[in-house]
């Protein structure tokens, strides 16, 4: 169970050995998919000449969140570029419930992805969960006791709280 935990919420980001390669090709292929998919809804292109372009979109997207979680664990979804990434997400699993609007939805998607991927770091990479931005190869640290997963309730002090007192 430890082990889990530590692979979920690691002590310091991890690095992949080649990654910096692999989210540059899983972005490139996502990109192309989501862009050949708001462009035939635009053009009202059958679905069945669509549906690859789906699965690009979505097994690019699965493997540029995987390079993001392994590097951070669930940390990143408490980062701005992970919210981001959740609130795109919603916004698509909207669309089946409104597809008349799917066009602004996904527009409002690319518009969301673009702020996104050219915000500055002090909010890509600022976390909701630790109140601070974590930096690259930085180690989280546990943010409260509250709200980190324990197998026991162990409190611990970091430098920035003895600080306050």
């Amino acid at each position: 169970m430890e082990a889990l935990r530590r692979w979920l919420f690691p002590e310091q980001t991890r690095h992949l050995q080649g990654a910096r390669a692999l989210s540059i090709t899983f972005r490139t292929f996502h990109m192309i998919g989501f862009g050949v998919l708001l462009g035939g809804h635009v053009f009202a292109v059958e679905s069945e000449r669509l549906l690859p372009y789906l699965w690009l979109a979505i097994l690019s997207g699965l493997g540029l969140i995987a390079l993001e979680m392994y590097g951070a664990g669930l940390y990143w979804l408490s980062l701005g570029k992970g919210i981001m990434v959740l609130v795109k997400l919603a916004l698509l699993l909207l669309i089946p419930f409104f597809w008349e609007s799917r066009v602004l939805l996904l527009l409002l998607v690319l518009a969301i992805a673009s702020v996104g991927s050219h915000m500055p770091a002090r909010y890509r990479h600022y976390s909701l969960l630790h109140q601070r931005v974590i930096g690259p190869g930085e180690a989280p640290r546990h943010p409260s006791p509250a709200l980190w997963p324990r197998t026991a309730a162990v409190a611990s002090l970091d430098d920035r709280d003895l600080s306050r007192r």
